[in-house]
């Protein structure tokens, strides 16, 4: 599709994100929404990105929804011209998270300046957060007179815990990045101009050094293990698939890599070298 608001690049196996509305400071239309959901859709069916990084053009990772509209920004009863249900709607920020989740390929973002609404809430299905020092990050629903969004209220608990989310959220206040370096919310809080070399860096010791497959698998089991009842629910799915895995050329690659002190090779695809039994988990129906 053209892109008018974000851009979207392959560097090696790497692909970067960049939402692009630096006049604006990357704040949020349903434009760039339609364009982010339709990359990572791209990005997850291409056997060469292995990685993908998301940050922001210009001095701002993402301001939040764009409010240019005023008083009304936030009322959903009109969309593209026709009126629509309470039961019809759906948020477009959590489009947007379900994108990344749903994506096989790790997700990181490079969190480069200000990230506030949906510009911090889109983050949180992203497996890593590099973020700037002096980014003011806040989750300012209450102080809107809404409600957190874009699965925030799934993510946020799972990666701070409950009460530092209720802190986080029931006040809606604005902080610097550094100030929850401890929190969870980030992995590393850097100098702004680390972020971005700090994101591929990681990326590449990924590239690099592992199996697509067993990336995709792991971050499968990672995020809906979440979900699972019971530790026995989690023994047998992991199970199932180190049994799989161990079957397969690439851990018979990994093992005599390791033998020979050399760095792997390893050449299993995630579009067709998946197991019968991925994705073993049950999407709802919406």
């Amino acid at each position: 599709m053209d892109l008018t608001q974000s851009r979207y690049e392959v560097e090696g196996s790497v692909a970067i994100v960049t939402l692009n509305r630096p006049d604006r400071m990357n704040a949020l239309t349903a434009t760039m929404r339609n364009e982010l959901i339709e990359i990572f859709r791209q990005a997850d069916n291409d056997d060469t990105v292995r990685v993908v990084v998301v940050t922001g053009a210009g001095e701002a990772f993402c301001a939040g929804a764009d409010l240019s509209s005023g008083s009304s920004s936030f009322d959903s009863t009109i969309q593209d011209g026709r009126e629509v249900s309470i039961s019809e709607h759906r948020d477009g920020g959590g489009q947007i998270a379900l994108a990344i989740f749903r994506c096989s390929k790790p997700v990181i973002g490079a969190i480069n300046g200000h990230a506030v609404g949906v510009g911090i809430t889109m983050t949180l299905p992203m497996d890593i957060r590099i973020v700037a020092e002096n980014a003011k990050i806040g989750f300012v629903f209450t102080r809107r007179g809404v409600v957190p969004e874009a699965c925030s209220s799934w993510f946020l608990p799972r990666i701070v815990g409950i009460s530092k989310a209720t802190e986080l959220v029931y006040t809606g206040r604005v902080f610097r990045a550094r100030e929850e370096e401890n929190s969870g919310l980030f992995n590393e809080v850097l100098p702004r101009n680390e972020v971005l070399p700090k994101a591929m860096a990681i990326s590449k010791e990924i590239v690099e050094n592992t199996s697509a497959v067993s990336v995709a698998l792991s971050k499968a089991l990672l995020w809906h293990g979440l979900s699972e009842d019971d530790l026995q629910s989690v023994h047998l799915i992991e199970s199932r698939c180190f049994y799989w895995a161990g079957t397969q050329r690439d851990a018979r690659e990994g093992i005599q890599s390791f033998l020979e002190r050399r760095t792997p090779r390893f050449t299993m695809k995630v579009s067709v070298d998946m197991p019968e039994f991925y994705p073993w988990w049950k999407e709802p129906e919406i």
